[in-house]
């Protein structure tokens, strides 16, 4: 049920969490239990972080000078704040695995200029805010009394109270010719169909919500989560009990993301899929479908929704 403040009461459960139908990551399928707790029907928005802003003089991750110690032999001009923005390529590539050619680190970029210099939010106050990194997202979340989201409380929610299907609505991706979210209708990177509508992000709320009444369970933005990230759920989705400390559980569960194999950046879960989740490409508009993120670094499509215990 919803209350009168953006939220939804879940009462909790036992579930079936992951996927064997699609990328190994989701695997194995298992039960998970999760308490009671309120979710946000929708995305954090622009006109939502804005107050937060305005209330406590809070600068993102983006707009803060970068250290010329981390960045041994650069030259102190380049060392613009900024964030990753994606691009479409002029035409379609022969390798979709080298994800440089579509992402560009754009100096002068952060969550109101979310395209660079020259862009601006003014006319999207309804849209998710996108590049805030997870320590935004956590201050966000604690100037409300409230946390971000387990990975299995994000899963519970998203699938709204069906079991192991699919996607947030059912099995099938588009049913009755209907689309469900707001995704890349072409082939990704270089060919956007929009036949959602957006060539980017979405209002929050435009698609219809789950069986649970939330909106955009499913594309718009990747959405962060509070546990670590492990390429098998077999693994400790956060840092556990041992000799090692915080830090080196951090590394080690940071390392094992394939796609950055000698950076030990610690990465968060992201769940949810965003705009840019194509079937050539990245089919994880589901609820099972998870990606790991550095958790200093926004990007385009990535957002946050807020939970708090019951």
């Amino acid at each position: 049920m919803s209350t009168n403040d953006g939220m939804v009461l879940l009462a909790g459960g036992t579930f079936l969490m992951g996927s064997e139908k699609f990328y190994p990551e989701e695997a194995p399928v298992r039960e998970v239990s999760v308490g009671a707790f309120r979710i946000d029907a929708h995305t954090v928005t622009n006109r939502d972080f804005s107050r937060f802003v305005r209330k406590t003089g809070y600068v993102t991750v983006a707009e803060r000078p970068l250290d010329p110690a981390e960045f041994p032999g650069a030259d102190p001009k380049d060392l613009v704040p900024g964030a990753m923005v994606f691009r479409k390529t002029q035409g379609p590539l022969a390798d979709l695995n080298n994800w440089r050619q579509w992402w560009d680190y754009v100096g002068g970029t952060y969550w109101r200029r979310p395209e660079g210099p020259g862009s601006s939010i003014e006319s999207r106050p309804d849209h998710p805010v996108v590049h805030v990194a997870y320590e935004d997202a956590e201050a966000y979340a604690r100037w409300l009394g409230k946390r971000l989201p387990t990975e299995a409380e994000w899963e519970f929610a998203a699938r709204g109270g069906l079991i192991a299907k699919s996607f947030t609505w059912g099995d099938e991706m588009e049913p009755g010719g209907v689309i469900m979210a707001n995704t890349w209708q072409g082939e990704f990177p270089w060919q956007n169909l929009c036949t959602d509508g957006y060539e980017r992000t979405a209002p929050v709320g435009q698609f219809p919500p789950n069986g649970y009444g939330l909106y955009d369970m499913a594309g718009n933005v990747w959405e962060w989560t509070s546990d670590w990230y492990a390429a098998r759920h077999e693994a400790p989705a956060s840092p556990c009990c041992g000799s090692r400390s915080d830090d080196e559980d951090r590394a080690r569960l940071g390392s094992l993301d394939p796609a950055y194999p000698k950076l030990s950046i610690p990465r968060k879960v992201l769940k949810g899929g965003s705009f840019l989740c194509a079937p050539n490409y990245c089919l994880r508009f589901r609820p099972a479908a998870r990606s790991p993120q550095a958790i200093d670094s926004g990007m385009s499509h990535v957002g946050f929704r807020c939970v708090s215990d019951a």
